[in-house]
């Protein structure tokens, strides 16, 4: 049968766009949707705007794989749209003695998972590169960086509208059902609400993935995983940017911890904290600054008194409440929900960013496309 489009993907965040992009790329005519007013307005908005090396994701799983392959990726795309990034290098340190196991222990995952140019630095070699840092040793990851994360998804927007395609916002999805021939029947609302048919469907909407999935016909229920929301705090700092590479601490339970980075426009930014919560709020509450200055001074003791100032927060699509272990990236086809030619995106959060590249390339081979 005839088709309006290949394939229509529901989501115009980065990890979305980039999978319209991998499926224009193969000569298919994509449609994309966004219930926001513009592209990028979710997860895509509010987030450390970092590139990942891709040191710390477990071994053969889709993050330490899709963080490596779309960061080499996401740099070459960066530089061929000249989009801004900043390939400034990472400092994980260790701030206690009772750290610097763990530096070793992420130095060996790196290596593990393919990260170039890794190297173990003592307390001495650190401080040359940073001399405000405080540490008792660290870890230098030269891949990673910074970039224009909205620079990107423009560009993105502009490979598939180039290509043919369309980007369409204020157009959420409603629902589909598969076809008795293969494909689907796509129900999108908005102000002028429409009907259009599709060879693939794609689901890509971040913290909307479950409620989207609920919508397809078909979809079983026991294949849809319990979401939960993961918010994440930032603070800016008032003064010169204090150091030139970003620097984390050690990851956190369920998350990489509080970071520092400098953003483009040359100034620091100090987050994200995580706090599991029940609803959509981005509220940042100036009292949680106390929590800040105590964590940051441990690798940068002279941060003065008064000069954090509450900035913006971001909600991650989590597939994990609290204590309970981080589990990967899900990016479901018909093996998993029996239903040929969708794939559905679950628990796309960090380093969704850095990999969405991959994740586009990844989602076009489950479709069974070269």
């Amino acid at each position: 049968m005839e088709f309006d489009f290949d394939a229509v993907v529901v989501g115009a965040g980065a990890v979305g766009l980039a999978c319209g992009y991998a499926l224009s790329r193969r000569g298919l005519s994509v449609a994309v949707l966004e219930k926001e007013a513009a592209i990028g307005q979710g997860v895509s908005s509010r987030n450390s705007e970092v590139i990942h090396g891709g040191l710390y994701y477990p071994t053969g799983s889709l993050k330490a794989r899709l963080c490596v392959e779309g960061r080499r990726m996401l740099y070459a795309f960066l530089e061929a749209h000249q989009v801004a990034f900043d390939r400034c290098g990472k400092l994980v340190v260790a701030t206690a003695p009772d750290e610097v196991p763990r530096l070793d222990a992420i130095l060996q995952q790196a290596v593990t998972n393919g990260v170039e140019g890794m190297r173990r630095l003592t307390r001495a070699e650190a401080q040359a590169l940073e001399p405000q840092l405080a540490c008792e040793a660290a870890l230098l990851s030269p891949q990673s960086g910074v970039f224009d994360s909205h620079g990107y998804m423009l560009a993105l927007q502009g490979e598939i509208e180039a290509a043919g395609g369309a980007v369409v916002v204020a157009t959420p999805f409603e629902g589909a059902e598969p076809l008795a021939g293969g494909g689907f029947r796509v129900r999108a609302g908005g102000a002028e609400a429409t009907e259009l048919t599709c060879r693939y469907l794609v689901t890509a909407p971040g913290l909307s993935a479950q409620a989207v999935a609920g919508r397809i016909a078909g979809f079983p229920p026991a294949g849809i995983p319990a979401g939960h929301y993961g918010k994440g705090r930032y603070f800016r700092l008032a003064g010169k940017a204090p150091f030139s590479h970003l620097i984390y601490p050690p990851p956190i339970h369920g998350a990489l911890g509080t970071h520092y980075r400098r953003d483009l426009g040359g100034q620091a930014v100090f987050g994200p904290d995580l706090t599991f919560v029940d609803e959509l709020d981005y509220s940042v509450d100036p009292a949680a600054a106390a929590g800040f200055y105590r964590y940051i001074r441990k690798f940068w003791p002279e941060l003065p008194e008064g000069a954090l100032s509450p900035d913006y927060a971001g909600i991650r699509p989590k597939l994990h409440g609290p204590d309970e272990p981080q589990p990967d990236f899900r990016i479901d086809g018909a093996d998993a929900h029996g239903i040929a030619g969708l794939a559905a995106l679950f628990g796309i959060e960090s380093p969704g960013l850095t990999s969405s590249l991959a994740i586009g390339e990844e989602v076009a081979a489950r479709l069974g496309l070269a």
